[in-house]
């Protein structure tokens, strides 16, 4: 009996020991995101020199853009000849899961109709955190950057996101 008491002791002083030794876990730690692509970074900067455009229905250049020409206009810059609507770019590129999404990857949604199916809208991410996906495009109101987790409107709407090959690794 002395001998397990004895042990017993001796694993509580090593355990106690070894626990001491380990630094804090914190449940709070977030990740640092991974950096972007050099290509991705610069596509972003450049789309974010147009918000508040105002927004024009079949508009393709700084005098006023759609959502598809706005994605249009931004990629061209950059050598990329997309096809010009939202549900067309809807079809390039690779699907991913909204928990995998990151900058540079386009969101499509429904159009102002929430029971249609199809793609009606595209918006380019710019930001991701553990908290916002954050995507900018022409809307009624002209360029800007929403929130996609606190936007009741886009939440609603969401069909899918594609990742586009930007020719770099």
């Amino acid at each position: 009996m002395k001998i397990n008491r004895i042990f017993f002791l001796f694993l509580y002083f090593v355990c106690a020991h070894v626990l001491q030794a380990q630094p804090p876990v914190a449940t709070d730690q977030v990740q640092a995101p991974l950096p972007n692509d050099p290509q991705v970074d610069a596509i972003i900067n450049y789309a974010k020199r147009f918000l508040g455009v105002p927004y024009r229905y079949g508009g393709t250049t700084p005098s006023g853009f759609d959502c598809s020409g706005f994605i249009n206009y931004i990629f061209g810059n950059f050598g990329f000849d997309l096809v010009r609507t939202s549900y067309g770019l809807a079809e390039l590129g690779t699907t991913v899961k909204l928990s995998e999404i990151r900058p540079g990857d386009l969101m499509f949604f429904k159009g102002s109709n929430v029971n249609s199916t199809s793609v009606g809208h595209v918006a380019l991410v710019v930001e991701v955190t553990p908290t916002a996906i954050k995507f900018i495009h022409s809307a009624n109101t002209g360029v800007r950057i929403d929130n996609f987790n606190t936007s009741s409107y886009y939440i609603q709407r969401y069909l899918k996101t594609k990742r586009l090959d930007y020719g770099t690794p």
